[in-house]
Parts: C-alpha cells; sequence; structure tokens
C-alpha cells in the first residue's frame, strides 16, 4: 500500500512522486490523509490519475498519547493499516529517478526500511545516538531541534538498553506488515512527553518516533546512500531515489530539472490514449 498526507499545494507534485515511484514498484493501493486542506477539484483531479484511491481523516486516528497535527495522524493512520499491509509512506516532494530495487526487495521479504542520511549508515543502538545528541547539544548553543532534544533524552526511557534507532527520514520510509504497535508509539510519546513537556509536540517529533518505530522492528534496514538521498547529496551517476526536503526544491532549479525529466520518461512508457 502507498500512502501520504497530502496538502492542496503539493497535489501536482505528489501526482508525479506517486506515478514515478510506481513506475519502479508495484502498487496494491494507495490511501491518502487528506490534511483538511485538499479541495473537491484536488480529489477529482487525482481520483482521475489514481484510480481506486481512498481519502482518509485525520481526526478518526488520534488518541490522547500523542501530539496532533505535526503528521502525527500519518503515523497513527500507519499503525493501523500495516495490521494487513505493507505500507509504503511517501512525501510529494520525493521523485523516483531510476531503479530502485531495495525497496523492491524489503517489500518482498516483510522489511521496514528507513532512507538515510550517510554512507554506510545502519541501524544503532539508541544508547549511541543519545551520546551523540548530549555530546552535541554540550557543544553547540541553542535552541536546539526537537530532534535532536529527544535524541538527547533517550537514557530516560524504559528499555532503552536493548531499543534501537535510525537517523532517517519520515518523508519515505517502507513498514513490513504487523511491525507497528499503537501501544508501543502511545508508550513512548508518553515517555517523551514526560520528559521534555511541550517540546514534543514541536513539529519533527513524529519523525522521531517513525525512525524509532522502524529501528524496532524485525530485520529492518536502512536503505543505500546516495543512491537514496535527499537533495543535498545526489550524485548523477548514482541516486535513484531523491526526497527534497525543506526549501531546497525552490533553488537552484534541480527539482524542475528532475521532474520535468521523469514527467519526459513516464510519458515514454505510457500507452497510447491512456
Amino acid at each position: 500500500m502507498l500512502f501520504t498526507q497530502l496538502q492542496h499545494k503539493d497535489v501536482l507534485m505528489a501526482l508525479i512522486a506517486f506515478k514515478s515511484f510506481a513506475s519502479k514498484v508495484p502498487v496494491g493501493s494507495l490511501r491518502i490523509l487528506d490534511d483538511g486542506s485538499l479541495t473537491a477539484s484536488d480529489r477529482a483531479l487525482l481520483s482521475e490519475h489514481l484510480p481506486g484511491v481512498v481519502y482518509l481523516d485525520l481526526a478518526e486516528v488520534r488518541t490522547p498519547a500523542c501530539p496532533t497535527r505535526g503528521c502525527w495522524e500519518r503515523l497513527l493512520w500507519i499503525a493501523r493499516l500495516s495490521r494487513d499491509h505493507y505500507v509504503v509512506q511517501l512525501d510529494s516532494d520525493t521523485l523516483t529517478m531510476g531503479d530502485i530495487d531495495e525497496v523492491g526487495a524489503c517489500i518482498d521479504q516483510g522489511r521496514s526500511f528507513a532512507i538515510g542520511t550517510w554512507d554506510d549508515q545502519e541501524i544503532e543502538p539508541m544508547a549511541s545516538r543519545q551520546a551523540d545528541a548530549a555530546r552535541h547539544m554540550a557543544i553547540e548553543a541553542g535552541p536546539h531541534h526537537v530532534q535532536v532534544i529527544a535524541e538527547a533524552h533517550f537514557h530516560r526511557l524504559q528499555g532503552v538498553e536493548t531499543l534501537r534507532y535510525v537517523r532517517g527520514c519520515a518523508g519515505f520510509s517502507g513498514f513490513a506488515r504487523s511491525s507497528v504497535e499503537l501501544a508501543f508509539i502511545e508508550s513512548i510519546s508518553r515517555q517523551m512527553d514526560a520528559v521534555i513537556g511541550k517540546t514534543w509536540s514541536q513539529w519533527g517529533s513524529e519523525q522521531v518516533m517513525s525512525n524509532i518505530v522502524i529501528a524496532n522492528a524485525a530485520d529492518a534496514v536502512v536503505l543505500p546512500h546516495p543512491k537514496y538521498c535527499d537533495c543535498s547529496r545526489i550524485r548523477s551517476d548514482v541516486t535513484a531515489f531523491i526526497h527534497f526536503i525543506g526549501s531546497c526544491r525552490f533553488t537552484g532549479g534541480a527539482y524542475q530539472d528532475q521532474a520535468r525529466a521523469v514527467i519526459a520518461r513516464l510519458l515514454e512508457s505510457e500507452p497510447p490514449n491512456a
């Protein structure tokens, strides 16, 4: 199952993201979590291009144990959908440029995956990431991002000695069937809220939780970097999947150039009158 949370301003980008991904990995079904801004015209356009798409509601999965908004409902929907499906979470600011066989293998083998941040990255003990984040906070003056603050307080979590972590990106991630437990998410969320308070409700905390969920799934993997990378680390001879994080898609023309190339490739492969 392909899944995303979507807002009105990203509809056209989402179509390119979905179609470029589906051209390389077979997709059984598609779910879109409407952030509340999709218009009737948006839904009509999406349904025209993506037959069978189903729209989901934010409020249906909310729980007092977790923050609201900030993509938390997205993760909570993944917990529900992954009971019966392998779920690939795909942001609209992504492009699939080439073959992504590793993703297909993860789906076939029932292994969760994360898109990494550096070469040869592996899932690590949570205590190791906590130590690195604590050193960073001690050296660098604040204010610090919620991700760093949360990581620096991992030692306060129950069972930290056996928990794992990956500094991945929630914008592209795979969740194996039955790998996501709502009770686990709620427990970690309650503990983090007790430790860092309102900071846990800031934008970015959901990514921390997504990283924790994936890292602690059985046989989870980090996709090879920079074959899968963000827009600051593209290598033209290697990169097959790009996540245009933050504002980088608006600078330098990289997104426009790559998107045009993707569209041209899709048109070439599309059957006549499709």
